[in-house]
């Protein structure tokens, strides 16, 4: 049986990939920080503990050599060294980095946005083959594309699918976007703001679609990048109006025709421009269909977010996303915005 290893098992795309994996014939083993089980994984899978810089522990768990490794939490160059120093313990490797990656030619990108005149300007679709920030461990897109080159430049050796997403949803989310919509609502805000007249897009990826892309990777090893992407990115007026759809909930919905006037029309996918991503060499090499569409992967998204709020204020429940936007949810400010505009 071919045996593949998933590092990361435990994530937003572990979970999925290693129960795609499973169901396509493969012996998994499933290694994450924690080890936990996860009960939603086929009983053959095995579970493993891992420390992602012990590299005694990554001996450990690819042993005498297995097939296939997918790595989700891969960053920098080390990250990547350390596959392919066992480049002859390891049939191919399917690595997940990120459409942030991306530059638009002109030094401008996911880093620059907060910058005067620091929004991309990408083409519609981007192309694999779209230019990409210098290599470096400066931020996290720098550290990405020196792990894909790092990787790729060992593809004799090492055969590597770079698979990258972009807005990448479904449980177990660490920044989960779709909470914008799905706190207000069970808070009662029954009247929100979304800058841009709520027309942006911004490429999201389902983690089950992404699973799909390694099951698929898995199956025809090679040396590549793709993105990795759902086949339509919905707008934010539409994502809203999909997840009012799931709760049963009537909102009004204010559009501003610029950006967001402080902390008030703002949400994850809120950008002057769009991300859109060409998934079309993942068709044609790999013949990827999505698995799921948005708003059918909304309902096990909304309850797994409603469970973890009941649980916890959402700035313990979610740190990542609160730290990446800390005034989400600034009901003072939009209320005073409101009353500004009735007078």
């Amino acid at each position: 049986m071919r045996r593949a290893v998933v590092i990361g098992a435990g994530g937003q795309i572990g979970k999925p990939a290693v129960r795609a994996l499973a169901r396509d014939g493969w012996q998994v083993t499933a290694a994450s920080r924690g080890g936990g089980r996860d009960e939603s994984r086929p009983g053959e899978v095995r579970t493993r503990r891992l420390d992602r810089e012990d590299d005694a522990a990554l001996d450990a768990l690819i042993g005498d050599g297995c097939d296939l490794v997918v790595d989700i939490v891969a960053y920098g160059a080390r990250h990547a060294r350390q596959l392919t120093n066992r480049a002859d313990r390891i049939g191919s490797a399917v690595v997940v980095s990120s459409v942030s990656v991306y530059e638009d030619g002109k030094g401008r990108g996911f880093d620059t946005m907060s910058e005067p005149d620091g929004v991309p300007r990408y083409p519609v679709p981007i192309a694999e083959d779209q230019v990409t920030v210098p290599p470096g461990d400066a931020t996290y897109s720098t550290r990405k594309v020196a792990l894909e080159r790092e990787l790729l430049s060992a593809g004799d050796r090492l055969p590597t699918t770079v698979l990258r997403p972009g807005a990448v949803h479904g449980p177990c989310s660490p920044l989960p976007r779709e909470l914008y919509f799905v706190k207000r609502n069970l808070d009662g805000r029954h009247r929100r703001v979304l800058a841009f007249r709520g027309g942006s897009l911004f490429h999201t990826s389902a983690a089950r679609n992404v699973a799909e892309l390694i099951r698929l990777a898995a199956a025809r090893p090679g040396s590549r990048v793709l993105n990795a992407c759902d086949p339509r990115p919905p707008t934010v007026v539409e994502i809203g109006a999909a997840v009012d759809a799931v709760m049963g909930v009537d909102t009004e919905t204010v559009l501003l025709d610029g950006p967001a006037q402080a902390s008030v029309g703002g949400s994850p996918w809120s950008g002057e421009l769009p991300v859109v991503c060409d998934m079309s060499a993942a068709e044609r090499e790999l013949g990827y269909r999505p698995v799921v569409r948005y708003p059918d992967s909304l309902p096990e998204t909304i309850e797994w977010l409603v469970r973890r709020l009941s649980e916890n204020d959402w700035r313990e429940a979610f740190p990542t996303l609160a730290r990446a936007y800390p005034d989400l949810f600034d009901y003072v400010a939009e209320d005073a915005w409101f009353a500004a505009r009735q007078t």
